[in-house]
């Protein structure tokens, strides 16, 4: 109102003059809509999505929370010693953490960071994932036999066991959200649940034992490939979902290398993997090159890498490896996040560019890292 002449509704104290005479001037119109525009701004960035990185500190006692919009550590959940995976519930409310000093699923509320129950497993759990609508979290019991323990989001208690084929490492809700894939080291294989009646309907051995894996999809949203890292191999596994069988396995390139040794990762070579959020890309981390190499989807060409930070050790000669661990990516896949198990660090990269953007100092060992994103 202050350019506004008085007799126009003009604010007559105002020291600018008279430099519109009617509310009527295009120009005045033109400021008016402006600013009329800037007035809805806070209620815009209310309903923006809130999005958060959260990562576990395997050897400690914590789990980290960065802002993405600023790379910098936001909150420290405390109280978890050994956290393994973290999953969340669709509006942000409850974060779910699986604790392998105590096996219980830690319910940690997303706000404040405090936990507020606990849910007892029937064994050592290691990841956990939760179904697309909210309602179950199934966790990886990595004793005895093997099982994925699914817990009721809505009263908090454990309602089943499924059995599996092997103690779980991993386990994961494929993109169309109608089966959990469970990957098992010790048994070397891919079990593939149902969730519409939670029991297995396939599984896979692959020979060496399963680590982290990711999806990409068919043009109807069903999954198309699963991609699997493996122990003792520098690359990845390709698994037909349709067929229920490996159709390929792709060796990462051997430079950048060297790395591996000094850091007793022999055994687990390549450790980290991930899909784009828009699909187009795959994206793989290893020990060995210390770095990370991005795929295109669904060629699978080689497009690039991304060299990580070295450790300088005291008492060794060379540097060693950061020792990439876990990857996640911003909403928009503009950013890989990505744990530095070696260097109490997470990168995050540019993928456009390939740099690295930003180096978070983390916790003890951080190794699963995950993006919570609530609308």
């Amino acid at each position: 109102m202050h350019p506004l002449a008085p007799e126009s509704g003009g604010e007559a104290f105002h020291s600018g003059g008279r430099q519109f005479a009617s509310q009527n001037d295009p120009d005045w119109l033109k400021i008016a809509d402006w600013v009329n525009s800037l007035k809805s701004s806070p209620a815009r960035l209310a309903s923006a999505p809130k999005t958060r990185i959260y990562i576990t500190n395997s050897a400690g006692d914590t789990v980290d929370v960065v802002d993405p919009a600023t790379n910098k550590v936001v909150q420290t959940i405390q109280g978890i010693e050994l956290p393994h995976g973290v999953v969340f519930s669709p509006d942000g409310a409850r974060v779910y953490i699986s604790n392998e000093s105590e096996s219980v699923l830690d319910v940690v509320d997303g706000s404040s960071g405090r936990i507020v129950d606990k849910v007892p497993l029937s064994g050592h759990p290691n990841n956990l994932t939760i179904t697309k609508d909210g309602k179950r979290v199934l966790v990886g019991i990595r004793a005895g036999s093997g099982s994925l323990e699914v817990i009721d989001t809505r009263t908090l208690k454990r309602i089943k066991s499924i059995p599996v084929s092997g103690p779980v490492h991993n386990v994961y809700v494929t993109p169309d959200g109608k089966y959990a894939v469970s990957g098992s080291i010790d048994a070397k294989t891919i079990t593939v649940v149902d969730l519409q009646n939670e029991r297995a309907v396939w599984d896979l051995n692959l020979g060496s034992g399963v680590r982290p894996m990711a999806f990409d999809v068919n043009a109807d949203g069903s999954t198309n490939r699963i991609f699997a890292q493996l122990s003792g191999f520098n690359g990845f596994a390709v698994i037909s979902f349709a067929k229920h069988a490996e159709i390929e396995r792709i060796k990462l390139p051997d430079q950048p290398g060297g790395y591996g040794v000094a850091e007793g990762r022999t055994g687990t070579p390549s450790h980290g993997i991930g899909v784009a959020p828009d699909g187009a890309s795959l994206w793989i981390a290893s020990t060995a090159a210390n770095a990370v190499f991005e795929y295109s989807l669904p060629t699978l060409e080689l497009m690039g890498h991304v060299e990580l930070p070295v450790v300088h050790t005291l008492g060794l000669e060379k540097p060693t490896s950061s020792v990439p661990e876990w990857i996640t990516f911003s909403p928009d896949g503009k950013f890989l996040y990505l744990s530095n198990s070696g260097s109490r660090s997470v990168s995050a990269i540019d993928t456009a560019t390939r740099q690295i953007v930003a180096i978070i100092p983390a916790g003890e060992v951080p190794k699963r890292i995950n993006t919570m994103v609530v609308h």
